[in-house]
């Protein structure tokens, strides 16, 4: 197990690599900065514990509701995520252009691709 400051242009974190992984502190991903404002703290008592590892902190760009189905759209940095969930739990989560949420992707396979660099 190692320990490594992984950086970006505006933000640092450390992180321990344990096997293939990287796990990085959650705390400083929440705090990060423009993040932006934050949700209820998912670890006080009040809040509620999750298993799945990949959440993912953004902004509803948009909602488009339709039959009994619902596309939410999140801005996460400087890119898009598109869920699809029914129109009933978008309106019992009460959601809004503009809400801080937390996409959670609980998934067996996830592609990688990279464009060809071939002439």
């Amino acid at each position: 197990m190692s320990i490594k400051m992984i950086s970006t242009p505006s933000i640092r974190w450390s992180a321990v690599r344990y096997g293939r992984k990287w796990l990085f502190r959650r705390r400083e991903l929440v705090d990060a900065p423009g993040r932006g404002r934050r949700p209820v703290d998912l670890d006080t008592p009040s809040g509620i514990e999750i298993s799945a590892r990949n959440q993912l902190r953004g902004t509803i760009a948009e909602i488009r509701a339709d039959g009994v189905m619902a596309e939410v759209i999140i801005r996460i940095g400087d890119q898009d995520l598109v869920a699809i969930i029914t129109r009933s739990s978008a309106e019992r989560l009460g959601l809004a252009k503009g809400d801080e949420v937390l996409a959670i992707i609980k998934s067996t396979e996830v592609m990688v691709a990279k464009e060809s660099l071939r002439a």
